[in-house]
């Protein structure tokens, strides 16, 4: 039988709303409350969309949305499917190539994380300005995507243009962003105080479970991408607690409303 493929999916979406945006906003731990900001058009679940996997993560809804943050027009993806659920990199990946077919261009990620950087403190949020793939695997491995580049070039992955929207956003919602580097792994155990020792040495300033996938994915299929993270809690050796999923959605649920005014900004701002 032959797998899903992404333009069935894009196809499958275009049947559901007229609705035709240019920004597509995945949203991760910490960010579902801009749900409360979208004038919703169309909700579909994921399980409806063929190749869609369905998230088991608590805080993943797996909805996708087409609706209006002000004026813009979005599509909304409400969660993620993450590599340590155990789906495959295509998997995990399938729902960037769709917004690709469908015809996204521009594509801001969203994601809770873990603090590195001594300076943040477990509630800001961080602009990405570059990441590194510590999660064992890349995601264009295997066979060529048709019409697409195999070798793509990652230094400029995350948009100049994009992150100064979400800076002058930040700035609209009352919030000091952070800037840094984000470092994926597999998971889903967190990380221990030597591996949190070496992952500062390499210059990450959080760390997370998700989000790099996408964004190679989005930048071979020629989307700008951008991406922001929750710092949830400070990671192993640097924070007093034990660290657990409860603290990331503790945190998470207390600044969920300045999480939803950066992205309702970062849409209003975008159509500018």
């Amino acid at each position: 039988m032959k797998p899903p493929q992404p333009q069935a999916a894009a196809a499958r979406l275009k049947k559901i709303s007229p609705l035709r945006p240019a920004l597509a906003i995945v949203l991760g731990s910490g960010f579902h409350h801009a749900l409360a900001e979208l004038h919703v058009e169309k909700n579909v679940a994921y399980a409806d969309i063929p190749g869609f996997p369905q998230p088991t993560v608590s805080g993943h809804a797996g909805e996708l949305y087409f609706g209006r943050l002000g004026q813009t027009p979005v599509l909304v993806l409400s969660g993620r499917a993450h590599f340590y659920e155990g789906h495959p990199m295509e998997r995990v990946t399938f729902a960037v190539r769709t917004l690709a077919a469908f015809g996204i261009r521009d594509l801001l990620l969203t994601n809770a994380a873990g603090g590195l950087n001594k300076k943040f403190r477990a509630g800001d949020f961080m602009v990405l300005t570059d990441h590194l793939n510590l999660m064992g695997v890349n995601p264009l491995r295997g066979p060529s995507a048709p019409g697409l580049p195999r070798f793509v070039d990652l230094t400029e992955t995350y948009d100049a243009k994009l992150r100064e929207l979400l800076f002058r956003a930040g700035k609209l919602a009352r919030l000091k962003l952070q800037r840094g580097v984000y470092l994926a792994v597999s998971g889903p155990s967190y990380e221990t105080p030597a591996e949190i020792r070496a992952f500062a040495r390499l210059g990450a300033d959080a760390v997370g479970m998700s989000t790099v996938p996408e964004a190679v994915v989005a930048r071979q299929c020629g989307l700008n991408v951008a991406a922001v993270s929750c710092i949830t809690n400070l990671a192993a050796g640097i924070s007093r607690n034990n660290l657990s999923h409860a603290e990331v959605l503790e945190t998470a649920e207390r600044v969920k409303q300045s999480g939803a005014a950066l992205l309702k900004n970062f849409a209003e701002l975008y159509l500018q």
